[in-house]
């Protein structure tokens, strides 16, 4: 099955972030090893979107991404296995004499 975004095939979950959101994901998680000259370019290049009316509706888009994620994998995420206790010791006493 193939994804489209618009006109633009989706061939990885990253594509379909950047396609959807119109921005890449690395301007919003960063790089690892970046400067921090490139982070500091990196955050005002994101306050300049943030501030474009184009791009208004943002935040929104990603809360709503983020909730179809979940959505979709909640099973996943929530599969609780309970852990097993511990087995009480027999012949013990509360005041530490023995039975």
């Amino acid at each position: 099955m193939r994804t489209y975004v618009g006109h633009q095939q989706a061939v990885s979950a990253e594509d379909f972030v950047e396609l959807a959101l119109g921005t890449p994901v690395e301007l919003w998680l960063g790089v690892e090893g970046e400067s921090d000259d490139e982070r500091a370019a990196r955050l005002d290049a994101a306050r300049d979107i943030l501030a474009d009316p184009e791009y208004s509706n943002l935040p929104d888009d990603v809360a709503r991404i983020a909730a179809e994620v979940i959505e979709a994998h909640a099973p996943e995420l929530f599969k609780v296995v309970p852990l097993a206790r511990p087995a009480r010791r027999r012949g013990s006493s509360r005041n530490g004499a023995a039975a």
